[in-house]
């Protein structure tokens, strides 16, 4: 299982992009049971990205399986997200 967290800004273009780019390729990709996704707006929950030391926006990060990994940007470098994914 694949334990996703997509810390972004939803009313900006950025994180649009990234949550649209993250779900296109986990849906082509993966079957709904074998990921989990938390989509976490900082503004809503800057708590949660504090506790993450999130410093940018967007900011993927794939918790499990470890080691923990993070991807920042719209995620539209598809090749690097799979790696980072490992799918």
């Amino acid at each position: 299982m694949i334990q996703l967290k997509l810390f972004i800004v939803k009313q900006s273009k950025m994180g649009l992009a990234a949550n649209r780019n993250l779900k296109a390729l986990l849906e082509s990709e993966r079957k709904a049971e074998e990921y989990t996704l938390e989509i976490i707006d900082v503004f809503e929950s800057p708590a949660a990205a504090e506790k993450e030391r999130i410093l940018a926006t967007p900011t993927l990060m794939r918790l499990s399986p470890e080691p923990v990994k993070r991807i920042m940007g719209d995620l539209s470098d598809l090749e690097t997200v799979k790696l980072m994914l490992e799918l």
